[in-house]
């Protein structure tokens, strides 16, 4: 049985966000002590590592939840939880170009060297005045 200090620690997840993932039921109410400490089980950690890990690639709450529920029941099978996995690389891919056109814009507007005033700064006009941006971002 582990402590949630421990579950913390072994997994990376912050105690107020293993109590969280508790409040809306991703991971089990644990055991309580005695002394009423929550008290994990290795499964426990487990899911929690799981959360963890489909949180850092990205997967909203929601994904995660019908992950682990997919993975749950015996009759769900692969190509369900590939068409999650689908969805979460098509919003990274989305994100991506996103970002490589906000990348793109930003070293546009930086690239000239200005002297002035800040209020002539082409900067502080690019960012005041968005038909001064080449693109969409």
């Amino acid at each position: 049985m582990f402590l949630i200090g421990e579950m913390a620690r072994r997994t990376g997840v912050k105690v107020p966000t293993i109590r969280y993932y508790e409040k809306i039921a991703l991971i089990s109410p644990p055991q309580r002590s005695d002394g009423n400490q929550r008290l994990y089980r290795q499964q426990d950690l487990e899911r929690l590592s799981f959360i963890r890990h489909a949180r850092e690639l990205g997967f909203p709450l929601e994904d995660i939840r019908a992950l682990i529920e997919l993975s749950a029941t015996g009759s769900s099978t692969c190509s369900e939880i590939h068409d999650i996995a689908l969805a979460q690389l098509e919003a990274v891919t989305r994100r991506i170009s996103k970002l490589q056109k906000l990348q793109q814009e930003l070293e546009r507007i930086t690239a000239v060297s200005d002297q002035g005033k800040a209020k002539q700064c082409q900067v502080i006009q690019a960012l005041a005045d968005h038909t001064l941006c080449q693109g969409e971002h």
